[in-house]
């Protein structure tokens, strides 16, 4: 009996040990061309994000740009040290974490808001027309951008001499950050409703139908439904948003800032440009880079836990 059993459950397991890769490749064969349009992004991120990251080496080495990082002296946390003694670093990461602020306080939302407004609009010819002009300053880079903005907001020559100012907010301390945040809302909330519209457009028409039955208005439609299927889209681009707390960005500030702004607009992407890059100081660079990466990656892990204690879903 004993014999008999033991075969008779080894016939039964054995099968299913078989079937688990032969299940997969079925599997793999069926969504064969998904994969196949997955492969590229993979193939991205395997090249330009994951073997760069072998560079982190250089960030507790005496790096030369005429040597290898197979071959350079190891110094521990001398940069380290270096990057968190200097008193610029202090105020570049105060700046980051000021600008950073503020553009996650006034522009996050901001794609949000014009996502419901559009969302609202019945004229589809107007609603097409309005989308094309808020999106297009998305496809502008910034150095075109900042000429334009040079020219507009100049006291001898731009639209400011017109209307009378005597000063620009790209020179005066006080309101370059808040013009930063502007600009950038100009250029990036019109291509940030592309996300909300789409998930605006999953939602089931039949819940607003039922809400109208019951006599809803149309801000009740937005705040009892709209949002709240649409809630899981907006955490989800928060977190990453947060985990990108150290990147006030580079391109915008670099091309708009200038000496009379640097005490107030000096983040830390020029900063290491400046002193690390520009100098060849290429393992400082790299120490602050590792140093905004770790930030990063501790902020994003904070708000994932957060959002999932406060019961909504995270990235994982």
């Amino acid at each position: 009996m004993e014999n008999r059993f033991e075969a008779s459950r080894s016939s039964q397991i054995t099968p299913v040990a078989h079937t688990r890769p032969s299940a997969f490749i079925k599997l793999f064969h069926k969504h064969k061309y998904y994969y196949l349009l997955l492969l590229p992004g993979i193939i991205y991120f395997i090249i330009f994000k994951y073997i760069p990251m072998g560079g982190i080496m250089i960030a507790f080495q005496d790096f030369k740009i005429a040597g290898s990082m197979f071959t350079s002296p190891w110094v521990g946390l001398k940069w380290f040290r270096i990057l968190f003694e200097s008193p610029d670093f202090w105020v570049a990461l105060k700046n980051t974490v000021i600008i950073s602020l503020y553009k996650l306080v006034f522009n996050f939302p901001a794609p949000i808001i014009l996502a419901l407004l559009l969302n609202e609009v019945l004229s589809g010819t107007f609603k097409r027309i309005v989308q094309t002009i808020v999106y297009f300053p998305h496809f502008v880079s910034w150095v075109v951008l900042g000429g334009i903005l040079f020219s507009v907001f100049s006291v001898d020559t731009g639209l400011l001499k017109l209307l009378g100012f005597s000063s620009s907010p790209m020179m005066n301390p006080d309101a370059f950050r808040g013009f930063l945040v502007g600009s950038e809302m100009w250029k990036e909330a019109g291509w940030g409703t592309v996300i909300y519209l789409a998930a605006i457009a999953g939602v089931n028409p039949e819940l607003y139908e039922a809400a109208r039955m019951d006599g809803a208005n149309r801000f009740q439609l937005v705040r009892h439904i709209t949002l709240p299927s649409i809630a899981s889209t907006i955490v989800v681009l928060l977190i990453l948003r947060t985990g990108q707390i150290l990147n006030a960005g580079f391109d915008q500030i670099f091309i708009l800032y200038n000496p009379l702004v640097y005490n107030v607009s000096d983040i830390l992407d020029t900063y290491v440009y400046r002193v690390g890059l520009t100098m060849g100081r290429y393992s400082f660079a790299a120490a602050a880079g590792l140093f905004q990466s770790v930030v990063g990656l501790i902020m994003l892990l904070t708000t994932n836990w957060l959002v999932r204690r406060m019961g909504e879903r995270g990235l994982w």
